[in-house]
């Protein structure tokens, strides 16, 4: 039976695995989001991310679809006290909306809540660092959403792990909330950032890590395999880094071992990030229930020792 697993230092309780909401209004519409949302939580999976900006990028799109239908769903289905929700500000939405100055969070946190249409968000996070706003005026400001119930906890996203520990440093020196997550770009292929510059500071902090692009946009479904592949999807031309010699000695990897244990490449690829003890509930999305069906079974899916020393061998920097 699937367990829950306890986010950081905080009393959140969390699936496995984050639902990826930047699909929704993007390459799904809201009435399969809603299916697949509904087949979510029926295998007893609770937690979703999302940000503010998804899906500003598509056309015709302004910002703020992924939660209007994430909130849309919630309301239609009564269920918002059984979910975990994890949304982001600070990456730019168009006319000056952008940044972690406090004057900006407070208007950012009631939009978020509106589309939503929620009181609270469980998990809000610094999607981006702003250079400009001093970390302490930042942290400040976090904690006062937090007073006010708008907030559970604050988490941060794309900042690097010297702003993070400053952040914490002066939450912690002035009886402010700190940073309990970190969500960075961490999957089998791209290691050596996360471990190199977060991998220590997450353990002195006891931060939770909800890392995303967990199947590297794709590529590690064994998906694609050259260059023609890139066309399969909207995603493809992101893929095109992951071509090389490296990446062809992880899909051999994952091949051999999806293989040996009658699993897809996906499900081996996000069962190898849960083996990891520092990573808490790597995000992954599925716009099918096939796709849906790989994060189920990787939930399960277990590696010896020997297996996981030959697929962190297969994939070294």
């Amino acid at each position: 039976m699937m367990q829950n697993r306890k986010f950081g230092n905080s009393d959140l309780l969390v699936s496995p695995i984050s639902f990826g909401g930047n699909i929704f209004g993007w390459t799904v519409d809201e009435q399969e989001s809603f299916n697949l949302l509904d087949a979510w939580v029926d295998a007893g999976f609770n937690f979703i991310d999302t940000a503010d900006m998804y899906s500003i990028w598509v056309p015709g799109n302004v910002g703020g679809e992924s939660e209007t239908i994430i909130g849309n769903w919630m309301k239609s289905r009564g269920n918002r006290e059984k979910i975990v929700i994890a949304t982001k500000l600070g990456i730019d939405m168009g006319e000056g909306r952008c940044g972690l100055s406090a004057c900006y969070m407070k208007q950012a946190v009631e939009d978020s809540l509106r589309r939503l249409q929620t009181d609270y968000i469980d998990l809000y996070l610094s999607h981006a660092d702003d250079p400009d706003t001093p970390v302490e005026e930042t942290m400040a400001a976090f904690h006062e959403l937090i007073k006010e119930g708008k907030v559970r906890y604050v988490g941060a996203s794309n900042l690097c792990a010297s702003r993070v520990e400053a952040s914490n440093k002066f939450a912690r020196e002035n009886n402010l909330s700190p940073y309990i997550s970190l969500q960075p770009l961490y999957n089998l292929y791209d290691r050596d950032g996360f471990e190199k510059e977060y991998l220590s500071l997450v353990k002195e902090e006891g931060l939770a890590v909800h890392c995303y692009y967990s199947l590297a946009s794709g590529f590690l479904t064994g998906k694609y395999r050259c260059e023609s592949d890139l066309n399969k999807s909207q995603r493809g031309e992101g893929i095109r880094q992951y071509m090389n010699v490296r990446g062809r000695m992880i899909l051999k990897a994952l091949d051999e071992i999806s293989k040996q244990k009658q699993a897809t490449p996906a499900q081996v690829a996000i069962a190898w990030l849960l083996h990891k003890d520092y990573i808490t509930a790597p995000i992954a999305s599925a716009t099918n229930e096939r796709q849906l069906a790989d994060l189920f079974a990787a939930v399960s899916l277990m590696f010896s020792d020997a297996e996981m020393d030959f697929l962190d061998s297969a994939s070294k920097y």
